[in-house]
């Protein structure tokens, strides 16, 4: 019993850490949304666990902790794919700003050598 009261509770913390905005969340919304169905499901699967194994002979899978093992799978793959494409935008922003940063330094240069010459 106090397992399920530990593990329900770090549940909790670890969706009210993830859910906090980040200050350019354009999917803020939508993130609150599964990160909502993700609590309700992982409490329901720590308080009943025999429903996650009804769950997954529903739609054809053996045992509950192979559908867990599925969606973890998925979730990954998801997580891999939008840290790639976050990745890729960040460092073509990082480029972009660095051409900025020496576009306007050259012309700082420009200047300057124009006043003394």
């Amino acid at each position: 019993m106090w397992i399920q009261v530990l593990l329900v509770a770090g549940v909790i913390l670890v969706a009210v850490f993830l859910a906090r905005p980040t200050g350019s969340d354009s999917h803020l919304a939508l993130r609150r949304l599964f990160m909502f169905a993700f609590v309700v499901a992982a409490i329901a699967s720590i308080l009943f666990p025999q429903w996650l194994s009804w769950v997954a002979n529903l739609i054809g899978v053996g045992r509950g902790a192979d559908l867990l093992l599925y969606a973890l799978v998925i979730a990954f793959l998801v997580f891999v794919a939008t840290t790639y494409r976050r990745n890729v935008t960040m460092n073509r922003r990082f480029t972009l700003l660095a051409r900025e940063i020496t576009l306007a330094r050259a012309a700082a240069e420009d200047d300057a050598a124009e006043r003394e010459g």
